[in-house]
C-alpha cells in the first residue's frame, strides 16, 4: 500500500518543517508525485502558508544536459538563486521515471555544472529544507521489487504504517541521543571489515541527531572528521547511484584525509571525475552512522540506503558546518559501508557496533 497522500503531507509540513502562516515553500518533484505533490498544496494552503509547485515532465532532465550549451553548464538563472534567498523552506521529493536517465552524461561536464551552481546550492541549504521520495514504478524496478512491494516498503521507513507518525520518530531520535551521548567524546574512530580498515578522527566535533527533521526517511547520527585525519583503505559494497551512474563495489584509499587511490568495480569513470571536481571532492565532509532497522535493504536510494540499520557512510566533499567540520567543494556524496556481516566498528578502541547490532 502506498504512503497515505494526506498523511505524508502533514508529516512534511508539521514534523519536518514545522510550516507558519504567511511562510513561502518551494516544492520540488516530477509530476509522477502528483498525489503527494496535490495533498501538500492542501497542507499548505490550510496553514496559510504559499505553496510553490515546481513540477518537471519525466525526461525534461536527460533533455537538458542533452542539449545544454557552455552558458548552461558554467552559471545560472538568476530567477533561481532569487527564488531561494527569498523563500522560506523547500521539500525535494524524488520521484524518477528511469533512474538511468543520465547515466550516458559526461561526469565531467556535470562536475562543471555542479561547480558553477554552487552559489544556488549554499543559498538553498541556508534555508529550512526536507528531501523525501515517492514510489514510482522505475523506483521499485531499481529496488528489484514489485511496485506494491516497493511503496510498502516506503510506507514502513517513513514510519506511516504506524498510528503515530510523530511518535515513532520522537522513539528513534531518543535512541540516537544515547548514541551520541556515547560518540561525543569520542577522539578516534575505526571501521574493520572485509577489505576496510580505516582510521579517522572525531575529537571535539559535534555529532547531529538526524531525526527525519531533513531527511524523510532519517535515522543516522553524523559529524564531520577532521578533514586531514583519514587513513587507510575502506571498501563500500553497497552500490550507489548518484544522479542514475551506478557505481558499485567502491574501494578508497586515504593518506592525511585525502584519497590517493580510487576503484570501482562499476562506474570508475564517474567516481574519478567526481573525486577531481575540485580540492575538496577528495576529503571526506561526513561519517554517519545508520540506524533505521525499518529499511533492511539496499534499493538503489542513497536517501534510504545510507540510514540502513547496521551500516556506517562515509560523503566524500561537502562538510555540514554544524558539525564544525570545513571542507567546501562542490560534491556531497554518500556512499555505503555494511557492517552487517563481519564488521565492527570502534570509538577510543571500544566496539560500538559489531555484525550489524548496536552494543551501546
Amino acid at each position: 500500500m502506498a504512503p497515505d497522500p494526506a498523511r505524508f503531507a502533514a508529516l512534511l509540513c508539521e514534523y519536518c518543517l514545522d510550516v507558519q502562516p504567511g511562510q513561502q515553500v518551494v516544492v520540488r518533484s516530477s509530476t509522477l508525485a502528483a498525489p503527494l505533490l496535490l495533498a501538500l498544496q492542501e497542507e499548505l494552503l490550510v496553514r496559510e502558508a504559499w505553496p510553490l509547485i515546481r513540477a518537471e515532465l519525466p525526461g525534461a532532465d536527460e533533455a537538458f544536459w542533452q542539449h545544454a550549451r557552455d552558458a548552461h553548464l558554467d552559471g545560472f538563472p538568476a530567477a533561481e538563486l532569487a527564488e531561494a534567498q527569498a523563500t522560506d523552506a523547500s521539500i525535494g521529493i524524488q520521484a524518477p521515471a528511469n533512474t538511468r536517465s543520465l547515466a550516458h552524461v559526461d561526469a565531467g561536464r556535470m562536475a562543471r555544472a555542479a561547480r558553477a551552481r554552487a552559489p544556488v546550492r549554499e543559498a538553498a541549504l541556508a534555508r529550512r529544507w526536507c528531501l523525501t521520495l515517492w514510489p514510482t514504478a522505475a523506483g521499485a524496478q531499481q529496488a528489484g521489487m514489485g511496485t506494491t512491494e516497493f511503496a510498502a516498503f516506503v510506507r514502513r521507513a517513513l514510519f506511516l504504517d504506524r498510528g503515530d507518525a510523530t511518535a515513532a520518530w520522537g522513539e528513534l531520535r531518543h535512541f540516537q541521543a544515547r548514541l551520541i551521548e556515547r560518540l561525543q567524546d569520542a577522539r578516534e574512530l575505526r571501521i574493520e571489515a572485509e577489505g576496510t580498515d580505516l582510521t579517522l578522527s572525531v575529537e571535539g566535533r559535534t555529532w547531529i541527531n538526524s531525526d527525519g527533521k531533513r531527511n524523510m526517511p532519517s535515522g543516522e547520527v553524523f559529524t564531520g572528521p577532521h578533514e586531514a585525519s583519514a587513513e587507510g583503505r575502506i571498501r563500500f559494497t553497497i552500490p550507489s547511484s548518484p544522479r542514475g551512474v551506478e557505481v558499485a563495489d567502491i574501494t578508497l584509499d586515504f593518506r592525511e584525509g585525502r584519497v590517493v587511490d580510487a576503484h570501482a568495480q562499476r562506474g570508475e569513470e564517474y567516481l574519478k571525475a567526481t573525486l577531481a571536481t575540485d580540492e575538496g571532492a577528495s576529503r571526506l565532509g561526513e561519517i554517519g552512522i545508520g540506524t533505521n532497522f525499518g529499511i533492511d535493504r539496499p534499493v538503489g536510494a542513497i536517501l534510504f540506503d545510507e540510514k540502513i540499520g547496521g551500516t556506517v557512510h562515509l560523503a566524500v566533499g561537502r562538510s555540514y558546518p554544524e558539525t564544525g567540520g570545513t571542507n567546501e567543494s562542490a560534491v556531497h556524496w554518500d556512499v555505503i559501508c555494511d557492517l552487517r556481516r563481519g564488521g565492527t566498528l570502534y570509538a577510543d578502541g571500544e566496539p560500538i557496533q559489531r555484525d550489524g547490532r548496536f552494543l551501546v
